[in-house]
């Protein structure tokens, strides 16, 4: 029986249902694990990797299905609980499930986007160990990232103090003669703190580092955190560990982590974040929860380490990417899958009637300020001109050859005539379409949901990627920008067209992904601009490159690696009930 959604907040739904939580010893027997399979860490155990997929290496992967969404408002329409939602909704149906889920960022969670656990009756449990810290793999990614930040500054102030020399007597080190204007890494932080955006450090003497100007991001736009989701196991993530580019030395050559021996100490820290977490619904199916890179930047997605222990133990796997089609979806589709070789069978599109409203010409939408009413109230006319928004992502979705899904996540104030609108528009344009009322309902709400994509997942589709990886960079960059983005083409800055053109002509940079930075916001890179728009190009500024994720990142607007804690965030709204230690406030 579904709880109360409405008078209940999420953390109360928690709290209840976490009464009756599967234990360790449960999830052994629920999911046929050998006892060794399961590490014990309270609540929250992690899997075994390595042991699981040599087990399981022979048996037959279940179906693969992705959720992504429409271009949300600034608010976000519900991947998550639409997922959760779709997991319990497969659960009442007798089916064998497991959910696949990105870990939340400590910043977000005490900002105003909350815990990233769903909602309402689609909520992972225990929502508190999830929302603040889990396992700790965030920690070793910061520990891990930081370390690498003191092997470069110490490795500065050394060599200013040391002459060749003694350098070489003292710690038989060759000079790496690092320029410190272009120190490509910063420091990493779990929370949105603008106001590290820009530092200085090494202030004080020739004993207090090394004087330069430095910068802090938040912990999941690490590289780490991006190379966490796209390994096969450890000794990939070692190998990589040594690849990472942290400056250039003054002769414009990178500097590695590899050139300051601190690789190893890096995997040593982030040894045991190899192996994904066991969380569950409130309705008590398996969700796994594994890595959490920023989408903007990086892949947006959850592990493949994930996706396919989860693959190899249950009939059906729902994964989530971040953000619209636009960007998770096209990360998903041409650089996860492409990594993983692994083939989805149905993608859905999360859609609400207020973010294509808004699409629709209606009011701005801004995060920590209460939605303006014209959004609960039924519009049939901007509805309609909001449409043309899901039928692009539709389109999106089926150029890559795959099974689309639209999924109405619904709220109490949607009308019949609404709904009815956004599902006629739907199917005309080729997708599959399900009303799902899982916030409010839990499974049984999202039973038109689960029968929709397991009938879509029956249906064969003709997956393919957009380009091939023979395609030169700026000729990948063009044909996203057209086909995903419905762009009229690409304007290169001369810095950024020169980068591509010396990336082009370097065969060690074919292998690398692309990996487009730009706005969820918008298909363009405005976020200001909503519906699908015409008649304009997209401009690349600038490209980043990440060598041990070995990603190279065309930059299209403006894009910060450390958000902005808002006037009136969450955290002023968290406490903790000093008798029983329960967390309050969290959402």
């Amino acid at each position: 029986m579904a709880y109360d959604a409405v008078k209940l907040k999420d953390w109360q739904i928690a709290e209840l249902a976490e009464e009756k939580m599967p234990s360790p010893e449960d999830w052994i027997s629920k999911l046929g694990l050998q006892k060794d399979e399961l590490i014990p860490f309270g609540r929250t155990p992690k899997l075994d990797f390595l042991k699981i997929i040599k087990r399981l290496e022979h048996k037959k992967d279940g179906k693969y299905i992705e959720v992504t969404a429409i271009t949300p408002t600034p608010l976000g329409e519900g991947k998550t609980t639409s997922l959760m939602g779709l997991v319990e909704g497969l659960g009442k149906r007798k089916q064998n499930v497991i959910g696949c889920i990105r870990q939340p960022s400590g910043g977000p969670t005490m900002n105003i986007k909350g815990t990233a656990a769903g909602g309402g009756n689609a909520l992972l449990i225990p929502m508190t160990e999830f929302s603040m810290g889990l396992t700790g793999d965030i920690n070793d990614i910061m520990n891990a990232h930081n370390l690498a930040m003191v092997a470069l500054t110490a490795r500065m102030q050394h060599e200013r103090n040391y002459n060749d020399e003694q350098l070489q007597r003292l710690t038989k080190m060759r000079r790496l003669d690092v320029d410190p204007t272009r120190v490509e890494m910063g420091w990493i932080m779990d929370f949105c703190a603008q106001s590290l955006r820009n530092i200085i450090i090494g202030m004080g003497g020739r004993q207090d580092g090394f004087l330069m100007q430095s910068k802090f991001g938040i912990a999941v736009s690490s590289e780490l955190m991006a190379m966490l989701a796209i390994v096969n196991d450890l000794a990939d993530l070692r190998k990589r560990m040594d690849q990472i580019t942290v400056a250039y030395d003054k002769a414009g050559k990178p500097v590695t982590t590899g050139d300051l021996e601190v690789g190893g100490a890096m995997t040593a820290f982030m040894r045991n974040a190899i192996n994904p977490t066991l969380c569950a619904t409130v309705e008590y199916q398996p969700v796994f929860v594994h890595a959490g890179p920023f989408a903007n930047i990086a892949v947006g997605q959850n592990s493949i380490i994930e996706d396919r222990i989860a693959l190899k133990m249950s009939d059906y796997v729902v994964t989530e990417s971040g953000f619209a089609a636009d960007i998770g979806f096209e990360k998903f589709w041409n650089v996860k899958c492409r990594l993983s070789g692994l083939k989805p069978h149905v993608s859905v599109l999360t859609a609400t009637i207020r973010a294509l409203k808004m699409h629709g010409g209606g009011p701005k939408v801004v995060a920590g300020l209460p939605l303006p009413e014209a959004y609960t109230k039924e519009d049939l006319k901007s509805l309609e001109k909001g449409l043309p928004n899901m039928i692009h992502h539709i389109n999106t979705i089926k150029t890559a050859g795959i099974n689309p899904v639209v999924c109405i996540n619904s709220f109490h104030t949607d009308t019949k005539a609404e709904i009815a609108i956004v599902r006629k528009a739907a199917e005309a344009a080729g997708a599959r379409c399900a009303f799902s009322s899982h916030w409010a309902d839990g499974g049984d709400g999202a039973l038109e949901f689960a029968d929709t994509v397991m009938e879509a997942c029956k249906e064969k589709n003709d997956f393919k990627f957009l380009y091939p990886n023979e395609m030169k960079l700026r000729q990948r960059v063009e044909t996203i920008a057209k086909t995903v983005y419905g762009a009229d083409g690409v304007n290169w800055s001369p810095e950024a067209e020169e980068k591509a053109k010396a990336f082009e002509k370097d065969a060690k940079y074919d292998e690398y992904s692309t990996m487009m930075v730009k706005t969820h916001l918008s298909l363009t890179h405005d976020p200001s601009i909503k519906g699908v728009p015409k008649g304009w190009r997209l401009p690349i500024r600038d490209i980043l490159i990440y060598s041990g994720s070995k990603f190279l990142c065309p930059m299209a607007g403006t894009i910060s690696l450390m958000p902005g804690t808002s006037s009136d965030p969450a955290l002023r709204r968290i406490d903790v009930d000093v008798k029983t230690g329960k967390v309050s406030g969290l959402f």
